[in-house]
């Protein structure tokens, strides 16, 4: 498979990872949107966030808890979490990741 964030999760790529469980990682963005912008990455493939749900809900789960104590690490108390679904959604990475956007007042409707 060529999958960049699988690629990242097996070593094979180097990356800096932030945070790290057995079941996820969480990297720098490389085009910050946001003072604080943190990519939340399942370490098993799933194309996007409905397969994930679909197969590994605490996984999930676990991505939203990791949201958290990474905002917190951060010196963030208010954020925003984004999955992108697809390419018209922006999904330019098709392995599931959650972004952890902070650090500035964001708008409403967003996009």
């Amino acid at each position: 498979m060529d999958c960049l964030f699988c690629k990242f999760a097996g070593g094979e790529i180097p990356v800096e990872f932030i945070h790290e469980s057995e079941n996820i990682f969480a990297i720098k963005d490389i085009n910050p949107q946001a003072p604080t912008h943190i990519l939340i990455i399942p370490k098993r493939h799933f194309a996007n966030a409905p397969e994930l749900a679909k197969n590994e809900g605490a996984t999930l789960s676990e991505i939203f808890m990791a949201a958290k104590e990474i905002a917190l690490e951060n010196g963030v108390e208010s954020f925003r979490t984004v999955f992108n679904t697809g390419a018209d959604a922006g999904q330019t990475v098709f392995h599931a990741h959650l972004h952890l956007l902070g650090g500035r007042k964001f708008a409403w409707p967003p996009g």
